[in-house]
Order: C-alpha cells, then sequence, then structure tokens
C-alpha cells in the first residue's frame, strides 16, 4: 500500500510539469518585434538594413543583443573570437550545457531573416523559460557567432579551427577578420581559449531560415536538416598587361579582364560537367585600373565550390585549375589561385537529434521533411565538436541574401516552438 501512495505521490508531482512543458509556447508577437527591432541597427534611408560583420550596425546590435540577455539575469560575456555567450544555469553542476543560437551579421545588401530568425529565437526560447520559471537540468548556453557571412569565424574558432592566417582576410567594411575580433571585444592573441574540446557540449541547435523555395513550394512547416555541405573559397588572380585600348591591336593584347570572363564561363561549364548537385560560383570581380580606355591589365575575381562531399569539391577544383592553366596559356595572363582559409568541411547532422526534432514536430502538428542544407552554416563547425542538430523554416519565394527574403511570423514561431521543445526533450534525456 506504502508503494501505491508513493508512487500516487511522485505522479501528482509530476504531472503539473509535465502539462507545462506541453502547454510552453513562444510568443509570436514578441518574437516579430524582436526581428523588427533588431532591422534597425544598419537602417538605411531607402528602409533597408546593411549590417555586415564588424562594421559600426554590427556593433552596437552586439550590444543591444547583450542587453536584452541581461535582462532576463542571463550571465553574459564576448568570448576572445568576438561570439557572444550567455549562460542559464542548470540544476545539476556536473552536466554539460546544451548550446543553441545563430548569427545576426548579413551579407552586403542581405535581409532581415538570415541568421536573425535563429538568433532572435533563441532569445525568446529563453525568455518563456524564464517568465514561466521553468529550470533545466542541463545549463543552457546561447551563442551568437561573430561573422558567420566571411566564413563562419566565431564557431570555427569555439571548434578550434580558425587559423591566424585568416586574420588578414578583409570584408566589404575594410577592416581584416582580426581587425573585426578585436573590435567586437575579442582578443586574436587569446583565441586558442576560445576553442571547445571535443564532448565539451552535450548539444547544439541551430534554427535558421531554408534560403531556399523547397518548404514553401512544398507546403511544409518544418524542415530537419540531414547534413550541410561544406564550401571553398578562393581569390583568383589574373595579372596581364594595362595597355592603351585604343592603340593595341586586338591580337597584341593581355586582357585580364577578357581571361577572367573566359574563366568564369569554365566554372559554370565545369560545375554543370558533373552529375549531381555541386555548386560552383564566382561572386565577385575587380578590374584594375578600372578606366574605359584602359586593357584591364588586373583582375581579382573570387571562386566559391560547395557540395556535400569533399571529394566532390576537389574534382570540381582539380578541373577548373587545369581550365585556367588552359586559359592563361592561350592569352597571356598569368592566372595565380590561391586558397582561402575559410574553409567548410560537409557535415552531417546527429541521428538522434533529428529523431528528437522530428519528435517536437509532431507533438506541434506541423508538417516537415528531412532535407540537406546546400548553404554554410555555424553549425557546421559546432558538429565537429557537439551532436547537432538544424531546423529549418521557410524562405518566401527561396529568396535570401536580399532585402526581399522574408519568413512570416508564424513560421518563425513555428521554427522557435520546435527549438524550445526540443531542448527541453534533450534536456531530459542527455546525461
Amino acid at each position: 500500500m506504502k508503494n501505491h501512495k508513493s508512487l500516487l505521490l511522485i505522479v501528482l508531482l509530476i504531472s503539473p510539469m509535465i502539462s507545462l512543458y506541453a502547454q510552453l509556447t513562444v510568443n509570436q508577437d514578441r518574437l516579430e518585434k524582436r526581428i523588427t527591432e533588431l532591422a534597425q541597427f544598419g537602417i538605411q534611408e531607402n528602409g533597408e538594413t546593411e549590417r555586415v560583420a564588424f562594421s559600426d550596425a554590427d556593433v552596437a546590435a552586439q550590444q543591444w543583443v547583450i542587453s536584452q540577455l541581461k535582462e532576463m539575469g542571463i550571465e553574459t560575456h564576448i568570448d576572445f573570437a568576438g561570439n557572444i555567450i550567455g549562460i542559464r544555469k542548470g540544476t545539476s553542476a556536473s552536466k554539460k550545457p546544451i548550446s543553441f543560437g545563430s548569427h545576426i551579421d548579413r551579407v552586403p545588401h542581405g535581409g532581415n531573416y538570415d541568421g536573425c530568425v535563429g538568433s532572435m529565437a533563441a532569445l525568446e526560447v529563453l525568455k518563456v523559460l524564464d517568465e514561466n520559471n521553468v529550470k533545466t537540468k542541463h545549463p543552457l548556453e546561447i551563442i551568437i557567432f561573430s561573422n558567420e557571412e566571411g566564413g563562419v569565424v566565431g564557431s570555427r574558432a569555439i571548434a578550434g579551427h580558425l587559423k591566424k592566417t585568416a586574420f588578414s582576410v578583409k570584408n566589404s567594411t575594410g577592416y581584416t577578420i582580426g581587425e573585426g575580433m578585436m573590435r567586437l571585444g575579442g582578443d586574436t592573441t587569446r583565441l586558442s581559449e576560445v576553442a571547445r574540446k571535443k564532448g565539451a557540449i552535450a548539444a547544439f541547435l541551430e534554427l535558421h531560415i531554408e534560403q531556399g523555395g523547397i518548404l514553401e513550394k512544398e507546403s511544409l512547416d518544418i524542415g530537419i536538416v540531414e547534413g550541410i555541405v561544406g564550401l571553398k573559397w578562393w581569390d583568383v588572380e589574373f595579372n596581364g598587361f594595362a595597355n592603351h585600348a585604343g592603340t593595341t591591336p586586338m591580337n597584341a593584347r593581355q586582357d585580364a579582364l577578357l581571361a577572367a570572363a573566359k574563366f568564369i564561363v569554365a566554372v559554370n561549364e565545369v560545375a554543370t560537367s558533373f552529375e549531381g548537385a555541386q555548386v560552383a560560383t564566382v561572386g565577385r570581380i575587380s578590374a584594375e585600373p578600372g578606366a574605359p580606355n584602359v586593357i584591364p591589365g588586373k583582375v581579382v575575381t573570387s571562386l566559391e565550390i560547395r557540395d556535400l562531399s569533399s571529394e566532390v569539391i576537389e574534382k570540381v577544383y582539380q578541373e577548373i585549375e587545369k581550365r585556367a592553366l588552359e586559359i592563361s596559356k592561350a592569352s597571356g595572363v598569368e592566372i595565380k589561385i590561391t586558397a582561402l582559409d575559410t574553409t567548410a568541411n560537409p557535415a552531417i547532422m546527429d541521428a538522434s537529434i533529428q529523431n528528437e526534432i522530428e519528435k517536437s514536430i509532431n507533438s506541434l502538428g506541423l508538417s516537415y521533411k528531412s532535407m540537406p542544407s546546400g548553404a554554410g552554416h555555424d553549425a557546421q563547425d559546432m558538429a565537429l565538436i557537439a551532436p547537432t542538430g538544424m531546423i529549418f523554416v521557410p524562405s518566401k519565394g527561396g529568396i535570401s541574401h536580399s532585402p526581399k527574403e522574408f519568413t512570416s511570423a508564424s513560421d518563425m514561431a513555428n521554427g522557435a516552438n520546435v527549438l524550445l521543445k526540443t531542448i527541453l526533450a534533450l534536456d531530459k534525456k542527455l546525461d
């Protein structure tokens, strides 16, 4: 009889907590308001926002996020890589943290949702737990990564894979990565202290907009990410000879821009010659001296290749390099290809976390599909040191890296609720 009474008492004590967990939900209006408020940092006269990593707007937005966390009593600091780190203590001091977050920096002329949805949803999850006085066994760690768009810099530092050679790479602000980290409050001389050992984090989750049109096209609420493509970047330099455009015959020119144009066409031809979903892109080009009446003597372009397989990336690159040598020989223009230290390897998401995400989706009555990510994310590097999962929400029209980028408030809230429930489920399940 005593055993029955004890069991009944346990059930009575636990039932309210189970009920509370089931009823917890994010505040959709508050989440949307945070997205709108964040968009004010870097707002332009045309109503669009510019907030490239390391810019004044990025620094100001970072401080705003910190203020939001401190209002919730979250212990917050900036690590030596410029990442915002916030810790909500758990009830068990021995438990490893469950980490989650994204980024708030943007590409030039980008939109208000890429990275920002996951970051603001992470804030909203913490707010919901705070206002409902929900305690978790594990510490909960929010991470707002620095300079994701410039080569997942903050997450690479945490994974211990950011090399000093990356410090000299500049972004559109004119600051190098090294200078930028210092602007954000980091310290490049102590970067090694940022790196986490494998297994130091119980799990990592990232919510993100899809940046493609699959979910919207199929009228689905959520994407469960199976894996993230790897990507590699190169600078490609073309050195010809600058000369008078009116007096130099066409057959006597060493036109660096013409060679670059042929290279760009070759990149497209090579990428489409392989079976599979690999992509190769030249997205940046600059020509010198840049005068209409001078044959360009120097051109620098970018090269990016992405695929779920590192081997495929290498095969595509080798074929592009071969075509570059042919173009150089035929044109008399020297072509130099330099690998940049902004590489991200393909990452497969943890199967058990994918399963917990699926359970959370089903409990909310949402529709979903499992899918790869064609874009790189901070989760890619975090997967090197922790079991990692990623949640997608729809992007209207499949548009991203554009001021026209948009995700509805209801879609954001759906993703945030999946994030919330998955975090709570992992807190119960993990050691």
